[in-house]
C-alpha cells in the first residue's frame, strides 16, 4: 500500500467520524436519542460492515469504520453521563 493510499483512507475515516459525531450529537440534542437506540444502530452498522462479500474497497471500509467509531464514542459518552 502506498503512503498516499493510507492518507486517503485516513482522511475518509476522519471525515466520516466527524460527520457522524456531529449528526449523533445533533440527534441527542433534538430528539429523545437513547443508549438503546445507539446500541441497536451500531449493531446493524457492524452487520453491514461484515457484509463485505463483494469487496467494497479501502475507502468505503474506512468510511464505515469511522462511523462505527463515532457510535462507540457516543455510546461511551452516554454511559459516562449515566454514572
Amino acid at each position: 500500500m502506498k503512503n498516499d493510499d493510507f492518507s486517503g483512507e485516513e482522511q475518509v475515516f476522519d471525515s466520516a467520524y466527524e460527520n457522524m459525531i456531529h449528526h449523533l450529537e445533533l440527534r441527542a440534542q433534538t430528539t429523545s436519542l437513547s443508549l438503546f437506540d445507539l446500541e441497536g444502530e451500531l449493531h446493524h452498522l457492524a452487520i453491514y460492515e461484515g457484509q463485505d462479500w463483494d469487496g467494497r474497497g479501502g475507502l468505503k471500509a474506512a468510511e464505515i469504520d469511522g462511523q462505527i467509531q463515532a457510535y462507540i464514542t457516543m455510546i461511551n459518552r452516554m454511559k459516562e453521563e449515566l454514572k
